[in-house]
């Protein structure tokens, strides 16, 4: 008897519709799975047997066809278990109206005892289930919260394999239902330890920060050792905007596939902050693999991907962040198929002017060789710099100012303004279903949404000579007099946002050996 389930494989972060025919011969003895099953996927038989013994139900003896359609695509991983369990079943007439299985995707691993264990990509195969409304979806209890934050789809969680037969036997009580989920709820206030109030001084450097979370700009922090670089981006994650739901579903997207969601119930609902340490790998950091994982960049989308002492990464492996930083996605191409990875992160990078650390410092002499600075920033090729809108330069805060107990702003307040400046920038891409910040401001959208006086233009053309500038960074200080803009409120872009987007491009200036 021939029987048709239905299922999902996960190539890098989307699901793929699988459908599994299960085929019990009466002639034969061996059973086996076709369709480019890996060593994971062929093991389901002996787990599905060990499971139908302990639960009572009978393996067929005889030879069992199994087929993963399409059969071009590889499967893997133990997620393959229950709907070739569910089909087996049906197909040696164990499971009472089994013709309805065309209305249900099922993925779940089994256990020796017949429990179901949770899966990876719960939240990319309820996606993909979506776009069948004829079908609904049956999924492990664990990974049921997940995902029910899909709208518009059946979602039951089993936790043994009996639950599922006992429902296409009627028993509809036999699964657990997915409640729907308020997002409005799900945010709740976070209490972060490391906050704005705690940083005396270094008040530019502040203002950058909020500029860069305020726009989704990315920020490098250069300075001697013991500045604040570190300390200063450590406390961005308590003035990051909060997540939108369609951001949100994003970001859980990648984790999901991933297998990083926590205990697979639920949403993130803060914006994630990587911070990679610098003998990372490129697969790593890029993402990729012999089967392709999505890397650190992936997993900062529409969060901070922090890399502190930047120069000590492998410069080939920095080189590898020039595309994602300019397309804010990556393609991986592997076994003749091309996946892509979103990576729309803000990088938020920490580094030293010199070797010894101590370059253009007010008090102490810098120790470096003559032509060891510039060897050193070398270390970071020009087109990297390039793309990073805000260079900062960060000096020792002084004495008198570590005892000041005067009144300094906490991360609230600033988070409360940065909120206020996205709200403006929602609004104006409200017709843009996949853009949230100016950084991603391109082409005509850029135009439309930053036009510049004739004393604008003329200043940025000046900066432009002075400076020699790059095409890029006209349009990056452009992004960055917009934020600045949205910060005070203002419509327009006016001369003096602009003469303090040009002043963030400390590297560019003469005094800087690159």
């Amino acid at each position: 008897m021939l029987i048709t389930t239905f299922g999902c494989a996960l190539q890098g972060i989307e699901a793929i519709p699988i459908t599994i025919e299960v085929n019990w011969l009466l002639t034969g003895k061996s059973s086996l799975i076709v369709g480019l099953p890996d060593s994971a996927v062929r093991e389901s038989l002996e787990r599905i047997e060990s499971a139908f013994k302990t639960n009572g139900f009978r393996f067929p003896r005889t030879k069992l066809i199994i087929n993963l359609a399409p059969a071009d695509i590889r499967k893997n991983g133990t997620a393959f278990d229950l709907p070739i369990a569910i089909g087996i079943l049906g197909a040696s007439g164990q499971l009472e109206k089994a013709d309805a299985l065309v209305n249900f995707i099922i993925m779940g691993e089994l256990s020796l005892t017949g429990a179901i264990r949770g899966i990876k990509g719960a939240l990319p195969i309820a996606l993909q289930a979506k776009k069948e409304p004829e079908k609904k979806l049956i999924l492990p209890e664990e990974n049921l919260g997940e995902a029910a934050w899909v709208e518009g789809l059946s979602v039951f969680g089993a936790r043994q394999l009996t639950d599922i037969v006992a429902l296409f036997a009627g028993h509809t009580q036999s699964l657990q239902t997915a409640k729907k989920n308020d997002w409005s709820h799900a945010q709740t206030a976070k209490a972060y330890p490391f906050d704005f109030s705690q940083v005396k001084g270094q008040h530019q450097a502040k203002r950058a920060l909020e500029i860069a979370a305020a726009g989704g700009h990315h920020a490098l922090l250069v300075g001697a050792p013991g500045a604040g670089k570190t300390m200063l981006a450590k406390r961005m994650a308590s003035i990051l905007p909060s997540f939108s739901y369609a951001e949100s579903i994003e970001t859980t997207r990648i984790y999901s596939a991933a297998g990083k969601t926590r205990n697979s119930t639920s949403l993130l609902t803060e914006r994630p902050f990587r911070s990679p340490h610098h003998s990372i790998s490129d697969k790593a950091l890029i993402g990729g693999g012999a089967l392709p994982q999505p890397g650190e960049i992936s997993l900062a989308h529409h969060g901070v991907l922090f890399l502190d002492e930047l120069p000590e990464f492998k410069r080939a492996v920095l080189d590898m962040l020039r595309q994602p930083l300019e397309e804010r996605k990556i393609s991986v191409a592997r076994m003749g198929r091309t996946l892509e990875f979103p990576a729309s992160f803000m990088l938020v990078a920490a580094m030293n002017p010199c070797p010894c650390g101590y370059y253009n410092h007010p008090t102490r002499q810098c120790q470096c060789a003559p032509g060891m600075v510039k060897r050193y920033l070398q270390r970071l090729s020009g087109p990297l710099l390039d793309r990073i809108d805000l260079q900062i330069e960060i000096l020792p805060v002084e004495p008198e100012q570590m005892q000041s107990p005067a009144a300094i702003v906490s991360s609230e307040t600033i988070r409360a303004r940065v909120e206020k400046a996205r709200q403006l920038q929602a609004y104006r891409m409200k017709d843009q279903t996949s853009l949230f910040c100016n950084a991603q401001l391109e082409g005509t959208l850029l135009e439309k949404s930053c036009p510049l006086d004739s004393t604008g233009r003329q200043l940025l053309s000046q900066a432009m000579e002075k400076l020699k500038l790059s095409a890029r960074a006209y349009e990056r200080i452009i992004k960055i007099a917009r934020t600045i803009a949205d910060l005070e409120g203002e419509e327009q872009i006016t001369p003096a946002h602009l003469a303090e987007a040009i002043q963030y491009r400390s590297l560019d200036r003469d005094k800087w050996a690159l």
